[in-house]
């Protein structure tokens, strides 16, 4: 054994290097899992509509999330298991540890050129300015992304990372840029798109709601990894983040295609509620007098007559519809979804 490695030894603490990897793995199969999900009902809900293009999408990345978590679990397998207690096996990165940087970049860089296309959609009838400043912008990220890609395959050990932190730095600072500016364009595009109409307006603050949500979910979790290796550079927290990195903007992008999914079933849920205030079940009384020879006080036909009928009834003429403010909401709905 070399000197450098028996120095190493007393310095390697196993928790915070190939542990966080190992409770990283395990959020990310978690995320994975949920993932899953959406696609499902991305599939379910979409089943014989003509829209090959995003079914596409959804299988494009769901293959590439799964081969990225197949990279990650390959490498802390082979360092925990198949090298098991081979310490100079544990100062050397392995294939399947580059390789999953290079998916997880390169799906995110995936992710936000969609966000792209979106924005393109939504400024239709508008000026295309935005969206291709904003195609510009991702663009040129994407150009940081490949210089990482060359500085990881310089990499031999691990102690390499420390000398290409810089690479790190600029790749998670022009990520989270470009979640603020892909979050900022489409709020934008939503606020002018209001009508003055209380229930498209209503509609609209929730998407802006989702898109913020959802940009500051990954932008949180980019900044995390960024402090965490500012911070710990001797250890793979940092690393264990990104492992959840792309499964988040994976995640983001489906729950937008779910969009109108989940939107309905928010409408349903509410107008069931609704509903079943207006029409709850009544108990009637027998309103029967006996007299003392038997017969009764009130005839028949008045005996299980509701007491708020003749209320209802002067106002049926009047009140509004509800199935026509049903079909407007999910006009609404169609109109600002992404499929």
């Amino acid at each position: 054994m070399s000197s450098s490695v028996q120095d190493l030894i007393p310095q390697f603490d196993i928790a915070k290097t190939f542990g966080a990897l190992f409770i990283g793995i395990n959020i990310a199969a978690i995320l994975f899992g949920l993932n899953n999900v959406q696609a499902l009902i991305y599939f379910q809900t979409h089943r014989g509509t003509g829209m090959i293009f995003y079914k596409l999408v959804v299988i494009w990345l769901w293959i590439l999330d799964a081969l990225h978590l197949a990279f990650i679990v390959h490498c802390v397998y082979y360092y925990l298991v198949i090298k098991y207690a081979n310490i100079n096996v544990l100062t050397e990165i392995v294939w399947s540890f580059k390789l999953q940087i290079v998916f997880e970049v390169f799906i995110i860089y995936g992710v936000h050129l969609l966000y792209v296309y979106r924005i393109w959609l939504l400024s239709k009838g508008r000026s295309r300015s935005l969206p291709i400043a904003v195609g510009i912008i991702i663009t040129l990220n994407s150009a940081i992304g490949i210089a990482l890609f060359w500085a990881i395959y310089q990499c031999y050990v691990f102690s390499d990372l420390i000398n290409i932190e810089w690479f790190t730095f600029m790749t998670l600072g022009t990520i989270t840029f470009a979640d603020i500016v892909i979050a900022s364009s489409l709020c934008y595009l939503l606020a002018t798109s209001r009508t003055g109409f209380s229930n498209t307006d209503s509609l609209i603050t929730k998407l802006m709601v989702y898109v913020i949500s959802t940009g500051c979910l990954t932008s949180v979790c980019s900044m995390a990894a960024m402090i965490t290796c500012a911070v710990m550079p001797t250890n793979f927290i940092f690393l264990a983040v990104e492992f959840s990195l792309a499964k988040l903007y994976i995640n983001s992008y489906l729950a937008l295609l779910n969009a109108r999914y989940y939107g309905q079933v928010n409408t349903d849920t509410n107008n069931s509620y609704s509903s079943y205030n207006r029409h709850e079940v009544y108990h009637p009384e027998l309103h029967i007098g006996a007299l003392e020879d038997g017969e009764l006080r009130v005839p028949r036909k008045d005996v299980f007559k509701h007491p708020d009928d003749e209320a209802a009834e002067s106002s049926r003429s009047v009140k509004p519809q509800r199935p026509m403010a049903v079909r407007m909401e999910t006009m609404e709905m169609n109109s600002f979804s992404p499929v």
